[in-house]
């Protein structure tokens, strides 16, 4: 089944709409959220409400909403 989900950069208050699939892993979509914003892929999260997902996650897991909103931020674990 195909969910439409939003992914938001909170530095500059954009959205970009993602289809995901049931088997689509967070870390797929973290990827191409880094990518569209020309952010560095390997130093990103995304989180939902106060929880920040494992990027192994499948979203078939974690069942989201259409039109569901997700922040892509900092790894708070990368090295500085």
């Amino acid at each position: 089944m195909t969910t439409r989900i939003t992914v938001r950069d909170p530095d500059s208050g954009h959205t970009v709409a993602v289809n995901v699939e049931d088997e689509t892993l967070v870390e797929e979509v973290v990827e191409s959220a880094a990518k569209y914003w020309d952010k560095p892929t390997g130093a990103y999260v995304v989180r939902r409400g106060t929880t920040i997902l494992a990027g192994a996650a499948k979203f078939a897991e974690l069942k989201p909403k259409e039109d569901e909103l997700l922040e892509l931020i900092p790894d708070p674990e990368a090295a500085s």
